[in-house]
């Protein structure tokens, strides 16, 4: 949040946010807010549960206290993996977190890269969409690959991998994956060539790591001579920078959509990139009424 203030130019707005004992959350927003354009930034990370509770929270004491538009800012929309019944009776999470923000009080969304777009029909308030995408292909372009194949780990990545390759004038490969349960997959196949190729892994989310070191140990064995990886959001849970440390990946690229400090400090292979700019920048555009969608063509 600092860094997007500092690119705006704007204090941090004040507010007291803390716990009962009983664990219940308190909020008091310590200014006048009324007919305000109040954007409030909120990833909903790790601890995910509590940060989505203190985010309706906010969201009902700024249409409390008569904010003329309030935008939940969201650089990572947890229970985004929950968009579908992919088995009998299990909820549509990301629709239940979709009505929870309009009820609170939110009357727009910015969020960056969602697991699946077709999320953002799940919200009756307008969601302006943002992709990390430039950021990385920045500091791909920097680290100026030779003989390079861009890899989607899974057929679902496949148009993400595309748009890479395309930019970077390079090779596509697919992986193809069987999932075998939660935070579990296995590697099936491979389309395309690595062979004595730099190989670049682009997702989305790296949750526990499993499926990225074994795509690495795949490619690997099929004769990639570097693997790298690039992601939007480092979610990082479990035994991801034990599984990161021990695998063969060069290095990894990733953004900072959430608090990622004390994981990354034991991890040299992470490169953490800013999105603050980014988000700044949409923020200043929606403030205006001027186009966010002009920042990706």
């Amino acid at each position: 949040m600092k860094e997007i203030c500092a690119y705006l130019g704007i204090d941090p707005g004040r507010m007291e946010l803390r716990d009962f004992s009983d664990g219940e959350t308190y909020c008091q927003i310590q200014e006048n807010v009324r007919g305000a354009d109040v954007f409030v930034i909120q990833p909903t990370s790790e601890p995910t549960n509590k940060n989505i509770m203190e985010l309706l929270i906010m969201l009902d004491a700024f249409k409390r206290s008569s904010a003329q538009r309030t935008t939940a800012v969201i650089p990572y929309f947890g229970y985004a993996r929950q968009d579908r019944k992919d088995r009998p009776r299990v909820p549509i999470t990301s629709k239940l977190i979709a009505d929870l923000l309009h009820t609170a009080g939110s009357e727009r969304v910015l969020t960056m890269d969602l697991h699946a777009p077709q999320i953002q029909g799940f919200f009756d308030v307008p969601v302006d969409h943002l992709f990390a995408s430039p950021v990385l292909l920045d500091a791909f372009r920097q680290r100026n690959f030779q003989n390079l194949t861009v890899v989607s780990p899974d057929a679902g990545g496949v148009e993400r991998a595309r748009y890479f390759a395309s930019r970077l004038q390079a090779q596509l490969a697919i992986i193809d994956k069987r999932r075998t349960g939660p935070n579990q997959s296995e590697v099936m196949h491979i389309i395309g060539d690595v062979q004595d190729r730099t190989a670049l892994i682009v997702d989305d989310i790296i949750d526990t790591a499993g499926t990225l070191i074994k795509t690495v140990e795949t490619l690997m064995e099929k004769g990639a001579a570097e693997v790298f990886a690039g992601c939007t959001h480092p979610v990082l849970s479990g035994p991801a920078i034990e599984r990161i440390n021990a695998s063969s990946i060069s290095e990894i690229f990733t953004t900072n959509t959430m608090p990622t400090e004390e994981k990354i400090s034991g991890c040299s292979k992470l490169k953490v990139l800013s999105i603050a700019p980014l988000l700044g920048e949409a923020i200043r555009r929606i403030h205006e009424d001027d186009s966010v969608s002009s920042l990706f063509v």
